[in-house]
């Protein structure tokens, strides 16, 4: 199938406030991924602006960058055999209430708008990702 990938992944600020970063790093090391890259921290307007700029004309947008730079978040690096695809199962839908049992978001989100979780839904979507939150490279 995809063969080795690495895909970007953000633990958002509801599940940080909640506790949930080493339970959910835990599902992700649970399917054979492993993690090439951490940053901690609260996200800056402008780069969450050019993370979401693909929504900048829906009417969510203002609400979802007031949200994603409210507080900390966790921006990863995932690697493995097809990291994307399994990424977005183990994710789970992004309406939480359509999530499949077992799912990050099915067992953790409560709201389509604070979902717990980003995680890239494509290999451009990765490298474009990966290289925003990780400017100076994944060293390894």
């Amino acid at each position: 199938m995809g063969g080795s990938q690495t895909t970007f992944i953000m633990i958002k600020p509801d599940g940080v406030q909640r506790g949930l970063v080493d339970e959910i790093i835990g599902r992700f090391e649970g399917i054979g991924l492993r993690m090439l890259g951490r940053r901690d921290l609260t996200p800056p307007l402008e780069l969450a602006e050019t993370h979401y700029a693909v929504h900048k004309e829906r009417p969510f947008y203002p609400d979802l960058i007031e949200f994603i730079t409210s507080g900390p978040v966790v921006a990863m690096a995932w690697n493995g055999e097809d990291a994307i695809a399994s990424s977005r199962k183990l994710i789970g839908a992004t309406n939480w209430e359509d999530a499949d049992p077992g799912t990050i978001r099915a067992d953790f989100a409560r709201s389509i708008d604070q979902n717990i979780i980003h995680g890239s839904d494509g290999e451009e979507t990765a490298a474009f990702e990966l290289g925003l939150w990780f400017p100076g490279g994944l060293g390894d």
